[in-house]
């Protein structure tokens, strides 16, 4: 069985690094055969090539890289497929397939709204604007598709609600307050479509401010561990790396 390296981008923040390992540790639990490792694109170790050699030096050939990521835009696109590269270039016989990126699955829309009532949010209060807060893209793609999960969220619960990003795009949080607000909203709370604690989560309730209740990261729940299998699961059937 093919080696699992769950790849996740890595942070300054220890917190983040440490959710990651967790989380890998309950893909672990799901899949006692199943050799798991966990590595990062930048700023957390071991680093992706480390542990793409590591794996080679004690013997295996075949590995499936699944990105920790909930968009497929820089670092899904680019960054981790050159990491690759450059790895099977000095080490040919080494055949790594790369599944693709959690996105925006239904178990993680699941989670995400779980987080939010944890908060206390009353989410059949029509008073209530929900602000679904992300990391933002310069991939205009990968933006729409948390924008396309606000929407659904409003269609399908009845929801007020409006995405608002960290970085890189916009509407930034307080412009998304102020929509909700226009719109009625006299209560708030925001939706953390992120998968660890760390800066940019830090960042967006500063913004929202401490009266606004933030809803956790999706962390290590047991249904994100199990879409990372099912991401190694289907590009295992599949044998082809993904363009």
């Amino acid at each position: 069985m093919r080696p699992l390296v769950v790849v996740a981008h890595g942070s300054r923040d220890p917190r983040s690094a440490a959710t990651v390992r967790g989380l890998v540790d309950r893909v672990r639990s799901l899949a006692p055969g199943l050799d798991v490792r966990v590595a990062f694109l930048d700023l957390s170790d071991p680093p992706v090539p480390e542990v793409l050699v590591r794996l080679h030096h004690e013997g295996h050939r075949e590995v499936v890289v699944a990105p920790l990521l909930l968009g497929s835009a820089y670092h899904a696109r680019v960054d981790l497929p050159a990491l690759v590269r450059e790895v099977t270039s000095r080490l040919p016989r080494l055949d790594v397939l790369l599944a693709d990126v959690l996105g925006v699955a239904p178990a993680l829309e699941a989670v995400a709204l779980d987080r939010l009532r944890e908060t206390g949010a009353d989410l059949a209060d029509p008073s209530l604007g929900i602000v679904l807060a992300a990391v933002g893209s310069s991939n205009a793609a990968a933006n729409a598709a948390v924008t396309g999960l606000a929407e659904r969220w409003h269609q399908r619960h009845g929801l007020l609600v409006t995405p608002a990003f960290a970085s890189a795009t916009q509407p930034d949080v307080p412009a998304a307050m102020a929509e909700l607000r226009a719109h009625g909203a006299r209560r708030l709370a925001v939706a953390s479509w992120f998968l660890a604690p760390g800066l940019l989560p830090d960042r967006i309730a500063g913004l929202a401010g401490p009266e606004v209740p933030m809803a956790a990261p999706l962390g290590t729940d047991r249904r994100v561990a199990e879409l990372v299998l099912t991401r190694y699961a289907e590009v295992r059937s599949s044998q082809v790396i993904p363009a």
